[in-house]
């Protein structure tokens, strides 16, 4: 007999004893079926109850659009190279586009930092709902829940969150844009935000120094009952020539009655005391040109009855009432110009800040995304099946092995150190519980 014969005899012989072994497991099989399809039974009972006690879970999906990397990257930059001691965690993405990266691995790392997670985690209350007694661990949590992706072609994030609350889902996958844009408009340090701070700085102080001068030209207006000085003075000067005129002509009806009927008659005194009023009535409007002493109360308070102030006061009062009256003026044509410049730089940095545009909202989901419960329960009672099968085999195996066989006595070493440590284990927990 030729080797190549002797081999080609061996191959047969041995794919022979493989089938002969196969058939033989099978048959053993068949034979425990009973068994087998009782406990598979037993467990495609229970996998339906597993099945059916995990909670449902939701997915709530967004995505968007990240800004021009070109137009966003310096401003992102310099924004956390500037804020990140205040950012905390932040701090550490800068190194990100320093090394290349681009606007979306960067707004990745912005919604996967602590700072965000931290802020999902108070406003949603999640240790509570997680049930986790540290705020660490409820962030590995939501990290675990919530899955983050660009879309390397057009760039295109998308955030996936899972949560056994449809509601609850949607909200946290909002929660991560509004806490998205939040950082953006907080870290943005673009030359038109820099200006809108100090001009709306700057715009504060005017707006102080308005009120204060408003109050200095009020509180002189009612010391002095200066209302508007020019006005004033033209009214007061009118009104001293109609009582000039009428004393004038009140004098020269005296004469004539003076001469008719003499000192002592009726009219003559009537008109002597019309003369009289006259006179007093044009010195109080002419008053007196000394400035009047502050600290004369009376003096004061007469003033404060008179309805306007003398006429010889005017040129006196018109200085510190121009002094005054400009300086409103100047701080209300000030407080305007600031106040049109505020808005165009608030219109220069909405143009400034990244757009991030939300393609999809997040929606509140219709079906449950998990467990698929029919293959939950398939794959709990297949599995139950094959070890059953395997413990059948091997036990089989096992009992064909000879008394004396090496592995039974290393067996019958092992077990019992094995059972021996189980029983200490459980004794510990049970004494600790």
């Amino acid at each position: 007999m030729t080797p190549p014969t002797a081999t080609l005899h061996r191959q047969v012989s041995i794919r022979h004893a493989e089938d002969s072994a196969w058939v033989l497991r099978t048959l053993l099989l068949w034979r425990e079926r009973r068994l087998l399809a009782r406990i598979t039974g037993i467990a495609l009972v229970l996998s339906l109850a597993i099945a059916f006690s995990i909670p449902k879970q939701y997915k709530s999906t967004t995505s968007i659009s990240p800004p021009d990397q070109q137009h966003s990257n310096a401003m992102m930059l310099a924004a956390i190279a500037a804020r990140s001691g205040s950012l905390g965690a932040l701090g550490s993405i800068a190194g990100g586009l320093i090394g290349g990266h681009s606007t979306a691995d960067f707004l990745i790392d912005l919604l996967r930092s602590g700072t965000v997670s931290g802020h999902l985690i108070d406003r949603f209350d999640l240790q509570h709902v997680y049930r986790n007694k540290y705020r660490m661990d409820a962030a590995k949590h939501l990290a675990h829940c919530t899955k983050i992706t660009e879309n390397k072609k057009s760039g295109v994030i998308t955030i996936e969150v899972v949560d056994t609350d449809r509601v609850r889902a949607r909200d946290i996958a909002q929660g991560y844009l509004d806490e998205l844009n939040r950082i953006v408009f907080r870290t943005n340090t673009s030359s038109a935000h820099l200006e809108k701070v100090f001009i709306e700085n700057r715009l504060k102080g005017v707006q102080s120094d308005l009120e204060q001068a408003q109050l200095q030209l009020s509180d002189f207006s009612a010391k002095n009952t200066a209302v508007d000085i020019r006005e004033q003075t033209r009214a007061l000067v009118d009104a001293g020539a109609r009582v000039q005129a009428q004393l004038l002509a009140e004098q020269a009806s005296l004469q004539s009655l003076r001469q008719i009927y003499g000192d002592a008659n009726v009219r003559v005194r009537e008109s002597e005391a019309r003369i009289a009023s006259l006179r007093g009535e044009l010195a109080k409007m002419a008053g007196s040109s000394q400035a009047p002493a502050p600290e004369d109360e009376t003096l004061t308070a007469a003033k404060s009855a008179e309805l306007y102030p003398p006429l010889r006061q005017l040129p006196r009062l018109g200085v510190s009432y121009a002094d005054l009256y400009r300086r409103v003026r100047v701080q209300e044509t000030l407080f305007e110009l600031l106040t049109q410049q505020f808005e165009m730089a608030r219109i220069e940095e909405a143009k400034d800040l990244p757009a991030i545009t939300v393609i999809d909202a997040p929606g509140i989901a219709e079906k449950k995304s998990f467990p698929p419960r029919l293959w939950v329960t398939l794959g709990l009672t297949f599995f139950v099946f094959v070890v059953v099968s395997g413990w059948i085999l091997i036990r089989e195996h096992w009992s064909q092995i000879e008394h004396d066989d090496p592995r039974r006595e290393l067996a019958a070493e092992i077990l019992p150190v094995i059972e021996r440590r189980l029983r200490w284990i459980l004794a510990i927990r049970r004494g600790h519980a």
